[in-house]
């Protein structure tokens, strides 16, 4: 007969937002061990499995704290209840936790008092008892029926009108009645309790007792203040990146580079400063998703995207936002590991304003052959390999857009434009095989310059910090022969240094900030590194941080209008560290926004 062995959750804390999905093991009748389900529609041997969700309601409600969304709520700031601020954003779970959070907390008043001045109301009224406080006026406990009235996060909770039992002052409600089940704004702040029956297909009747297990208190997705958009070229405005509008003009698109970090990089050992809940890949890839939806990019160059999340979850998701996708998996030499976990590069455009054009595809493997074939000793050629392959890909993109900022001289021309997607995930000491596989993008990248007139864009992560020589090849177009990057080529690959050199006007994206004009630059300038000319970080973890990421672009054929605001230590709270709850990846999200230029006529 069929048996449940074994039930259990994967996550230990339910996410608002995020599904979660039993791992159920079973016994079939001829004693074979399974985690397929078995539906009524498919019974096996006269038995079938039903599943049941239930919320437990307990007559003594819980908040939970907004920077830490695993502890209990006991003080709420009263001036985000004043201010209409959503009310999950006003509980913290001790006085050291709110004075902790009041750097970035404040942010969220002087957002509100702002909206408030534009309708005329007084901000004294709202505000002021912070203001002569200076840290913040705060209620100052929460607990038993006191505070019920204020944990529902500002809306009513509505309940199915069965009630499946209540008993010792709590009332449990069915939320769902298949395997997986996704939590809810009305469940924050309580536990829910999966169950699993086996029933007998002809009567319909449960076999035997069911199993069950209880979750923690349903906790509220984290959502990190939006990121603005800021203008470079001299505009008034600045603009937030909002899901329901765009940034960008007609004649102007914007581009996103992000690294991810893929499930398989994504150990507890490693980012062990990152709460299981927060690292695990149902709720990171949920809150990937919003944060790429929300910057509403034209073009988006994803990293360390796995085969299995593209073709299962961000290909099809992005499509849903009309974002076409193309792929290249790793190649595998090496890695000797499921084959669906090897990450890539993924690029999406939306169709509604590029459509595809060409596609190449850059395996620095087989260049990497191809080297030790003309250039290497055959005694040298098997530790050459060994040295030289690490897997790593590009790809390179050619759209075609499908606006147009030619003007009147021009109106027929087909605007085309080439993005080049890339990770150069080489161990620091490489720093031979790490340029190499640089300037072996850049010759391809020339090729395809001289074959059309087209604009380009380089993004990716390089695992290169500003100065290096990577870098420097990319950002300045040759390499100092005394770098002292240099030393490390027991290959000889790299000589001579003179041909360390590519002819594309690149510049990195992220310059603009100390050369531009325009409100909102002295900020951003702070977060910048004057002497390289890049941000002072991209990847931020306990071990490292600095950047590592760019946007190159060339500067004969486009411009530069905004740039994604970029976070600072304040923005990541006193830990500073990435992974979080609030960004999902080690990495942050570069975006621009650019205007192509008539080239000038030779």
């Amino acid at each position: 007969m069929l048996s449940v062995l074994r039930v259990h959750l994967p996550s230990d804390i339910p996410i608002v937002g995020c599904e979660l999905t039993p791992y159920v093991l079973l016994r079939r009748p001829d004693n074979t061990v399974t985690t397929d389900d078995v539906p009524e529609s498919a019974p096996l041997d006269g038995h079938f499995l039903r599943y049941k969700w239930y919320r437990i309601q307990s007559d003594r409600k819980v908040a939970v704290c907004s920077v830490h969304p695993s502890e209990q709520a006991t003080l709420q700031c009263l001036g985000c209840v004043k201010a209409k601020i959503p009310v999950a954003k006003s509980y913290h779970c001790s006085p050291k936790c709110f004075s902790d959070a009041w750097q970035h907390h404040r942010v969220l008043h002087d957002r509100a008092a702002s909206a408030v001045n534009e309708n005329g109301n007084d901000e004294e009224e709202i505000f002021g008892r912070y203001n002569s406080s200076g840290s913040g006026v705060i209620n100052a406990s929460l607990t038993g029926s006191a505070s019920s009235t204020s944990l529902t996060n500002g809306s009513t909770p509505l309940y199915p009108a069965a009630v499946t039992q209540r008993s010792g002052g709590e009332t449990w409600f069915e939320v769902g009645c298949s395997k997986t089940y996704t939590p809810t704004a009305d469940d924050i702040g309580h536990v829910l309790k999966f169950e699993c029956v086996i029933v007998d297909a002809e009567t319909k009747q449960p076999v035997g007792h069911p199993n069950t297990i209880l979750t923690s208190r349903v906790i509220p997705a984290p959502s990190p203040s939006p990121r603005r958009l800021i203008p470079v070229s001299g505009a008034d405005m600045l603009g937030n990146l909002q899901s329901d509008g765009r940034v960008s003009s007609s004649g102007s698109f914007t581009v996103l580079s992000y690294n991810i970090l893929s499930d398989s990089y994504a150990s507890n050992e490693l980012y062990s400063y990152c709460p299981s809940w927060a690292l695990s890949w149902p709720y990171r890839r949920q809150n990937l998703l919003r944060e790429i939806v929300g910057y509403r990019a034209d073009i988006v160059c994803l990293q360390e995207v796995q085969n299995d999340h593209f073709e299962e979850f961000f290909a099809p998701e992005l499509d849903k936002h009309g974002y076409q996708a193309l792929y290249k998996r790793k190649t595998n030499e090496v890695y000797s590991g499921n084959i669906h976990t090897i990450d890539g590069c993924a690029t999406f455009f939306r169709r509604d304003r590029f459509s595809h054009v060409k596609k190449y595809e850059v395996e620095f493997n087989k260049a990497a052959q191809s080297l030790t074939e003309v250039a290497v000793q055959t005694t040298q050629k098997k530790a050459a390999l060994n040295r030289l392959v690490k897997d790593n890909v590009a790809l390179i993109v050619v759209l075609e857009a499908k606006f147009s900022n030619q003007g009147a001289d021009n109106p027929g021309k087909r605007q085309l434009l080439c993005v080049a997607n890339t990770h150069v995930n080489v161990p620091q000491e490489l720093k031979d095989v790490k340029i190499w596989q640089v300037h072996t993008l850049l010759k391809g990248l020339e090729k395809i310059a001289a074959s059309a007139d087209i604009p380009m864009l380089v993004c990716g992560d390089f695992n290169s910090v500003p100065g290096s020589a990577p870098h420097s090849l990319l950002a300045m177009g040759k390499v100092d022969p005394m770098h002292a990057d240099l030393l490390v080529d027991p290959l000889a690959i790299l000589r001579p240094h003179s041909k360390l050199t590519h002819q594309l006007p690149l510049v990195s994206a992220y310059s603009s900030f100390l050369r531009g004009v325009g409100l909102g630059l002295e900020q951003q300038r702070r977060r910048m590194d004057p002497t390289t000319n890049e941000p002072l970080f991209t990847n931020c973890t306990r071990d490292f941080i600095g950047t590592l990421d760019y946007i190159l672009y060339t500067a004969d054929s486009l411009t530069v209008e905004s740039l994604l605001e970029l976070l600072d230590e304040d923005s990541l709270r006193k830990d500073t560290a990435l992974p979080s709850p609030e960004w999902s990846s080690d990495h942050i999200a570069l975006l621009a926004e650019f205007r192509c230029v008539p080239r000038p006529r030779r």
